[in-house]
This record gives C-alpha cells, sequence and structure tokens, in this order.
C-alpha cells in the first residue's frame, strides 16, 4: 500500500521562518507581522483573525513580492529530493499549510503532488478574502482525508511533518508523525523529533531510507 506524506510549511519546510515573515519582509512589514504572529502563537487571535489582518496588511503585495519571498526563504536542504524519492517510490506527498495559498502553491514546482493553504484574493489583492476558505488546525485533516480519498490510502497510510500546536490534530490521527524543529508541545506528542536543517534526515526517521542511500 502507498503511502501519504503530509507535510506542514512553516517552521517546518522552513528553519525558522513562515510564509507570512517572508512574504511581509518583501514590504518592510516585518514588526507588523511580528506582533500579529505573536497574538497568534499565545492564542490571542485564531487562523481568521490573523488571516484577515495579514490580507489587509498586504495591500500593496504584487507577484513579484511573493516570488522574492518564495526564492529567498530559509527553506530546508533536501526537500526536492525527498519529494522525488517519495514519487519513485510510489508514495504521495503534499503540503496543508494555514499560509496563504498563493505561496504554498509554489512548491507545486518542486515535485509536491498537492498543495493547500489558505485561500487569499489573486494578488494583486482585487476583492475582499473570503472567511471560508481559510484552513484551520481542523480543517488540515479535513484536508487530509480528501487526498487519502484522492490517492486511494486511508489515514493508516499517512505520515504526518509538523512543528506546532496547528499540526496537533493531525498527528493524533495518523499513525506516524514527526516533530520537526517542532514547539515541546508537539514534540511531546510526535513518533519522531527532528532538530534540523536537513529534510532528507527527518524523512529518514520516518523509516524511509535517506534519498541517494541505499536501505540496508
Amino acid at each position: 500500500m502507498p503511502r501519504l506524506h503530509l507535510f506542514d510549511l512553516d517552521g517546518t519546510l522552513m528553519f525558522g521562518s513562515a510564509a507570512p515573515v517572508e512574504i511581509s519582509r518583501q514590504l518592510g512589514l516585518s514588526a507588523e507581522i511580528a506582533e500579529l504572529e505573536r497574538s497568534f502563537a499565545a492564542c490571542e487571535i485564531g487562523p481568521h483573525e490573523f488571516s484577515l489582518a495579514a490580507h489587509a496588511l498586504w495591500s500593496e503585495l504584487t507577484p513579484l513580492h511573493v516570488r522574492a519571498a518564495f526564492d529567498g526563504s530559509p527553506w530546508l536542504a533536501g526537500i526536492q529530493e525527498v519529494w522525488r524519492e517519495i514519487r519513485e517510490r510510489g508514495d504521495y506527498c503534499a503540503v496543508i499549510s494555514l499560509s496563504p495559498s498563493f505561496f504554498v502553491e509554489m512548491l507545486l514546482e518542486w515535485g509536491v503532488h498537492a498543495a493547500h493553504g489558505s485561500l487569499y484574493p489573486q494578488v494583486p489583492f482585487a476583492g475582499p478574502m473570503e472567511v471560508s476558505g481559510i484552513l484551520t488546525p481542523e480543517g488540515k485533516v479535513t484536508v487530509a482525508d480528501r487526498l487519502c480519498e484522492r490517492f486511494g490510502v486511508s489515514r493508516g497510510d499517512c505520515v504526518a511533518y509538523g512543528d506546532s500546536m496547528t499540526d496537533a490534530m493531525l498527528f493524533e490521527v495518523v499513525p506516524v508523525s514527526v516533530a520537526v524543529n517542532a514547539r515541546p508541545y508537539l514534540a511531546k506528542r510526535a513518533t519522531h523529533v527532528y532538530e534540523g536543517r536537513d529534510l532528507r534526515e527527518a524523512y529518514q526517521l520516518a523509516g524511509m531510507p535517506r534519498p541517494g542511500v541505499e536501505a540496508s
């Protein structure tokens, strides 16, 4: 039976950063997004409030800003190699993130089978944001279930990779989970814990041979 590898983005595929942080940096709004990030981490605001505030903050955002943010982000090493190995094994991989879909979907360029984020208007923003399109931690599980149906697997065939409380619900419903540079709350709930900057090493913890290395 194929396996489905489910990756968070912020703090998981990126080391010590997040898509909203990198996007805001391009607009000179690092202090403003840092305050939103702090409020979200402290549970003072939820995904809906955060996304609506970020949408308002990014009124001057252009596709060039988004591309620069993506290209300049502190990605972990080995992402494309891991996803290529997953494909070659006949398995599947997807990214499920609360970050903007217009950023998350750029990872399709790197070979991931599916990429899901919160639905923002097309950049540059020409209209309001639909609250119903904002992803939540519960929504991550819903998306994972849809992906299972799409790829013909079950929750029991999934491996989840994440770093924060927004990944906890997904960790609870899959048999194998890898906490990547994670906060203590999630690390305690993970099957495996990884600290470092190479996704190939985290992938190996999940029982997969490291890309480019023969299994013993």
